[in-house]
């Protein structure tokens, strides 16, 4: 079987990326591998390194992974990471965190590439709710 790209969700809150990734994996189905990085080590608000390259690690597949940063800092510390391990294969999405999530997850379960993962994620801003 062809690897699917993976997805790490990194929020600011442990149970923010825990709920997306509960909705995002029940959409996708069991071929999509969704992580979630979210809060501090400690169990605070906030981002971690470690809890961040320990998702890309455990998610990494040979067609690479997407990840979803909530805002901010999550985006700070996924770009350190990123740039301190330039062997993890993993694009950086611009996308609002449940509407990219989803489009990515959906996208990724088709067997597409990451770009086109990565541009169904960005594309979700554009969708309007009404």
């Amino acid at each position: 079987m062809t690897p699917l790209v993976g997805i790490v969700l990194v929020s600011h809150r442990a149970e923010i990326a825990l709920g997306v990734r509960s909705l995002v994996a029940e959409l996708a189905g069991a071929g999509v591998m969704v992580t979630a990085a979210g809060g501090t080590d400690d169990g605070g608000t906030g981002t971690s390194y470690a809890r961040i390259l320990d998702a890309l690690h455990s998610t990494a597949t040979d067609a690479g992974v997407l990840v979803l940063p909530d805002l901010g800092s999550s985006v700070l510390t996924t770009r350190l990471v990123l740039d301190d391990h330039p062997g993890i294969r993993a694009v950086l999405a611009d996308a609002p965190f449940v509407e990219g999530a989803v489009a990515a997850a959906v996208t990724a379960a088709t067997g597409a590439a990451l770009p086109t993962v990565a541009e169904a994620a960005e594309q979700a801003r554009r969708i309007s709710k009404f």
